[in-house]
């Protein structure tokens, strides 16, 4: 079905980032998932070829686009399985912490680099004993005159070994009631003494992301590195949830349809009893149902790029979408794996990582019972 949220201008941004993702990216997919993380001079090639924070403001370099734009460039990435290059990370979610809350020093300092590739951006939320339960977070971040120290532990995050700077939830108030006004968020870069990198942490599936832990001990940043004002951060983190959960139901969708069009192509051509397995009533019944619900998927998150873009407050909708395509994503991923029997099983075709990848979808940015949770609230549930 023709998406009709596209204008010409989209189509043209599309068909060149295709272009260079063929050419810069998918190449290299093999070698990321292999050694675990993607390589720097490539997030620079991308900035200078301006498909890095495509939304952000032209004063600082940006293209001042709509986020239809990122959304592009999120389906193209998961249709050749660049998982290893986060930019939806870097352009979606850790950006917009700087352009919608850092200071005009903050944005002169960084905002450029980011949006050039120069500065790789990742975001410090989980640590092990929290998880999705951000309130509780306990990595500390004490005043001392100019500057604030910080001491914890953060782990789970993306970009974690190539990030340069990172947006980190810390509690500057251990006293606050509730314990979610005592939450802050300050830019550490690094390099930063007391700043260490943990271990690169071996994974399921997304094997060529960079997932690592990070370390603060004594680490001393200066105070005009905090965004927005002391005691906000989990009121910032909330607000900017919505572009997150919308950001993984678009990869999830696209992740859906690759898997999808693999299988039906697989199934042509794979014989078995004389007949290609697609002229079976069971593979045919299975693959019309995916179709379906990916299209309804589809449908869905248009109607919520849409409105997103008008500004529209979509938490309940975005919270759907998120635990909804990420459950499908997983069901299409486990139904095609099936479809193409023991084949489906070995490494060398790439239905086997779709299903490992799938795994963590209904997981991250808030479980999808989190997202039931939030859904039922709103509806005066609980």
């Amino acid at each position: 079905m023709r998406r009709d949220i596209f204008s010409e201008e989209h189509e043209i941004f599309r068909a060149q980032f295709r272009r260079f993702a063929e050419r810069e990216i998918a190449p290299r997919v093999e070698e990321w998932n292999a050694q675990g993380g993607s390589d720097p001079k490539v997030w620079r090639r991308a900035g200078a070829a301006g498909f890095l924070g495509a939304t952000a403001p032209t004063e600082w370099g940006g293209a001042g686009g709509d986020f239809i734009y990122d959304a592009i460039v999120i389906e193209e990435m998961a249709r050749i399985r660049a998982h290893a290059m986060m930019i939806s990370l870097h352009s979606d979610i850790v950006m917009p912490y700087l352009t919608h809350y850092g200071s005009e020093e903050q944005k002169r300092r960084w905002l450029p680099g980011t949006i050039l590739g120069e500065v790789i951006l990742g975001i410090a939320m989980t640590e092990p004993g929290t998880g999705s339960d951000l309130a509780n977070v306990s990595t500390s971040a004490r005043r001392d005159g100019d500057d604030f120290v910080l001491n914890g532990q953060k782990t789970f995050i993306s970009n974690g070994q190539i990030g340069d700077l990172f947006v980190v939830v810390a509690r500057t108030d251990p006293a606050a009631e509730p314990r979610h006004r005592g939450l802050s968020l300050i830019l550490v870069e690094a390099g930063t003494p007391g700043f260490s990198r943990g271990r690169r942490l071996e994974k399921l599936g997304l094997k060529g992301q960079d997932t690592s832990e990070l370390h603060f001990e004594d680490c001393r940043v200066p105070a005009a590195n905090m965004l927005g004002r002391e005691g906000e951060g989990f009121a910032m983190l909330m607000q900017q949830l919505q572009q997150e959960r919308l950001t993984i139901a678009v990869g999830s969708i696209a992740s859906c349809r690759r898997s999808l069009d693999d299988t039906v192509a697989y199934v042509r051509e794979r014989r078995a009893f004389g007949q290609p397995i697609a002229s079976f009533q069971n593979t045919q019944f299975k693959l019309a149902e995916l179709a379906t619900e990916i299209e309804v998927g589809q449908a869905f998150v248009d109607t919520l790029l849409r409105a997103h873009v008008r500004g529209d407050d979509l938490v309940t909708e975005v919270s759907m979408a998120k635990w909804w395509t990420t459950a499908l994503q997983r069901r299409v991923a486990a139904e095609c794996l099936q479809l193409h029997g023991g084949y489906g099983f070995m490494s060398e075709y790439p239905i086997s990582t779709d299903y490992a990848d799938a795994a963590v979808q209904t997981i991250y940015a808030g479980t999808n019972e989190i997202m039931k949770v939030i859904i039922a609230r709103r509806m005066g549930l609980g």
